[in-house]
């Protein structure tokens, strides 16, 4: 289905308004759930909506408040989300994060117990476009589908990473899982009655597996970390930098009870101009750019992109022509839009 994105931006803040979030923070949730369907990654989009009402309903979403503040020392800030909606509290964290920035040339804030964040890649450009290079990466503490590499148990979960860096025109943005299939990924193949293309999970005795279903048996598969069977301790690696700037830096990791849907977040925020300077950084990253850019294409490929170019161009495309929605969101939505008296976008 195809509709355009202001029309589902307006109906996604409506259906959270009249679910009884104040409107703040209905437009930052609806903004970043319509961002991330724009720059394609549908099981981290709009598909989250109907799911985010029902946390609200059964209160596992707090929408009144603010976050609590844990500890606040100069250039580091961790709070306490209170299971607050994810988007919001993390661009609220990302404003305070550029403005600690520019006094300290770099910033971080933690974040225990927010609720979900959505597409950790819908945030990224709202940094660079104001000059900053951003890290953000989260865990949920509560949640185990990651086999640590050699393993055949859940550890960790899909533990994603978003960077972006600015560059004299459009950004570099990065935005990865660190195991090799994401979890409502494997959810969306198994609804389907899809397959994956590679054995990319293990089932409960570590045989690799194409088959989704493995992770829901008793004992349960797992999902390879980055790398798979081969290299997968180096998704393992990078899973556990993840757990340690999250959970464990934060105060509320594996330690913890689980705690339902939850997140543990880190963002730090970098001024290019307090280290080799800012004309300095921009020549070299437009280098690095250029590189890439130049190197000869393999077999399969038109020619070698940088991270964020196929989204963007994804992104520019949808609000031109409109967003192609997968008809399941909508059909998941139609019955609260029912119930909350909110018509369904044409």
């Amino acid at each position: 289905m195809t509709i355009q994105a202001q029309a589902m931006r307006e109906f996604a803040r409506t259906l959270l308004v009249r679910a009884s979030m104040p409107f703040d923070k209905a437009e930052a949730v609806a903004d970043i759930l319509v961002e991330g369907e724009l720059l394609g990654r549908s099981t981290h989009g709009l598909a989250l909506l109907a799911p985010y009402l029902g946390e609200i309903e059964s209160g596992g979403m707090r929408v009144e408040g603010e976050p609590e503040v844990v500890s606040d020392f100069a250039a580091c800030l961790a709070w306490n989300g209170r299971k607050l909606p994810g988007p919001w509290l993390i661009l609220k964290a990302m404003d305070e994060a550029m403005a600690r920035a520019r006094r300290f040339g770099m910033a971080a804030v933690t974040i225990q117990r927010s609720h979900h964040t959505a597409s950790l890649g819908a945030y990224l450009a709202r940094a660079t476009a104001r000059g900053y290079l951003m890290l953000l990466t989260l865990t949920d503490p509560g949640f185990s589908s990651v086999a640590p590499h050699g393993g055949t148990a859940p550890v960790l979960t899909s533990n994603p990473i978003a960077f972006g860096a600015p560059t004299a025109g459009d950004p570099i943005l990065v935005d990865v899982s660190t195991s090799m299939v994401t979890n409502a990924m494997v959810v969306k193949h198994k609804r389907e009655g899809r397959p994956f293309a590679q054995p990319w999970l293990l089932d409960a005795e570590g045989h690799a597996t194409t088959d989704p279903n493995a992770i829901y048996t008793d004992p349960p598969g797992t999902v390879l970390p980055l790398g798979g069977l081969d290299a997968g301790h180096k998704g393992y690696g990078i899973g556990l930098m993840v757990e340690l700037l999250t959970g464990c830096l934060s105060g509320h990791g594996r330690a913890e009870p689980k705690d339902g849907w939850s997140a543990s977040v880190f963002i730090q925020m970098i001024v290019p101009a307090v280290f080799g300077g800012t004309e300095a950084y921009l020549r070299q990253v437009g280098a690095l750019a250029a590189a890439c850019h130049a190197a000869p294409p393999r077999p399969g490929f038109d020619r070698v992109r940088l991270p964020g170019e196929a989204s963007a161009a994804r992104r520019a495309a949808q609000l031109r022509d409109g967003m192609m929605l997968d008809a399941d969101i909508l059909a998941a939505l139609a019955p609260w839009a029912e119930k909350l008296g909110v018509p369904l976008p044409r």
